[in-house]
């Protein structure tokens, strides 16, 4: 499988400041929720599209300072999957390739609102617990 990143772009950036009196001795718990969407080209089976998510919201229950929505899209020129395994690992991959552009995107979003900057945490494995029994399979082939 081969694949080549063609480019990123930022689909939606959003921030909302909540107010919210938190009191100071109250652990703040961000709990960002990923999501991901992956879209092919109709009339180019090589180009595919990665959108990659982060939402954060208030609720009731779960009061935060801000609201946050950050989707960053990416552009991969596919070539040679030969199965779903193979096509499988390409999204985990491309995931991969994304998630440091939705990172910085949070942190200068939050920066530029004039608050302290939410960094998100670096990843070296899978964010979705649904790619984490192909991450481990992929791993364990390349070290034997």
């Amino acid at each position: 499988m081969k694949f080549e990143f063609k480019g990123v772009t930022a689909e939606e950036l959003s921030f909302k400041l909540n107010r919210v009196r938190l009191n100071p001795q109250d652990k703040l718990d961000i709990k960002p929720q990923f999501s991901r969407q992956v879209r092919k080209v109709n009339n180019n089976e090589k180009l595919n599209f990665i959108a990659l998510s982060v939402k954060i919201e208030s609720t009731d229950e779960e009061p935060k300072p801000f609201n946050i929505n950050v989707t960053v899209v990416g552009v991969f020129e596919v070539e040679e999957i030969r199965n779903d395994a193979e096509e499988r690992n390409f999204v985990i991959e491309a995931t991969k390739a994304l998630y440091p552009y939705l990172r910085s995107a949070v942190t200068n979003l939050t920066a530029n609102a004039y608050i302290a900057p939410l960094n998100l945490p670096v990843i070296n494995g899978p964010i979705f617990p649904e790619d984490r029994d192909q991450f481990a399979f992929t791993v364990g082939n390349n070290l034997n």
